[in-house]
């Protein structure tokens, strides 16, 4: 079956996400594994409070996605090809056996606290829905200076994009944007301004942590949303997990390329429906499911 296993990144997360998980043995090994490696119970990190801390959220994300992988696994579903935006490279790396789980715990665990530590207030991301892509650059460019460096980050749509940089510059872009004609402006749950060359210091960091692990060639196609194309050689998987977060995200240009290669259905790993939502356009004559709508321990092969 050709499935796309799609893993969201950060602002999917909430609150419980970890202890939403179902009740099966390969759920219960992950969370095993990810604790004897963290040296911390991974239950205490999706609270409410816990959750303030970038690195919990993507520690959550990656554990929730590779949980679900396996729970999947176990009753029939593998994919056909894997992506995940931000953060959700990762799990999406672990799902195609790029790189090994307890490596991918230490290494996202690395790269919250630096991306948290480059930037501990006063930055963000704004979604802007209702503009094109080159009346929103024209924004940007306008408002753009030292004191209030703004990017366009998230490519998610024809007309929705995400804007990163200081909090001063998205709050006149807001402005602008509503000025300009926007349907819906919206602060994410980030405090990090992700994927601009503002992380490019971090990630050249994590980059440096990276070469110590090993990266294996893909045994699933890997789908890069920040090339919007398959990566096969170990060099270029390595530079795609650590300089994302410094890379804008082309979710919109992967969902296309995932479907020019043949996928027809768009599985949505937990938590959440937003990659989902954002890719209906491109699935439209295909199917596009999300985990967290469905019994996931009830699954069995005959639902492949």
């Amino acid at each position: 079956m050709s499935v796309l296993f799609a893993f969201p990144g950060q602002g999917a997360q909430r609150a419980g996400m970890l202890h939403c998980l179902p009740e099966h043995s390969s759920v219960a090994q992950t969370l095993k594994q990810a604790g004897e490696v963290l040296a911390v119970n991974p239950l205490t990190l999706d609270s409410v409070e816990a959750l303030q801390s970038t690195r919990a959220v993507q520690l959550c994300l990656l554990i929730a996605g590779v949980a679900a992988t396996r729970l999947l696994a176990a009753s029939g579903w593998r994919p056909a090809m894997v992506a995940g935006l931000s953060i959700g490279a990762w799990p999406a790396a672990v799902a195609a056996q790029v790189v090994g789980f307890d490596d991918a715990l230490r290494l996202v665990a690395l790269r919250g606290e630096l991306m948290q530590t480059a930037f501990p207030m006063g930055y963000g991301m704004l979604a802007v829905t209702g503009l094109n892509q080159m009346r929103l650059e024209g924004l940007i460019a306008a408002i753009h200076c030292a004191a209030t460096p703004l990017y366009l980050a998230n490519l998610n749509g024809d007309v929705q994009f995400v804007a990163a940089g200081h909090g001063n510059g998205l709050a006149k872009l807001e402005t602008a944007a509503k000025a300009a004609g926007a349907r819906a402006c919206r602060r994410l749950e980030l405090g990090v301004p992700s994927h601009c060359p503002l992380l490019e210091p971090a990630a050249q960091e994590l980059r440096a942590a990276i070469a110590r692990v090993a990266i294996c060639r893909p045994a699933v196609p890997y789908l890069s949303v920040s090339r919007a194309r398959l990566l096969f050689d170990a060099e270029a998987l390595a530079d795609d997990l650590a300089c994302n977060m410094a890379r804008q995200q082309r979710w919109t240009d992967a969902a296309r390329h995932a479907w020019e290669r043949g996928m027809r259905t768009l599985l949505e790993l937990p938590p959440g429906r937003v990659l989902g939502e954002l890719s209906r356009e491109t699935f439209r004559d295909g199917k596009v499911m999300a985990c967290e709508a469905m019994d996931l321990s009830a699954l069995s092969p005959a639902y492949r």
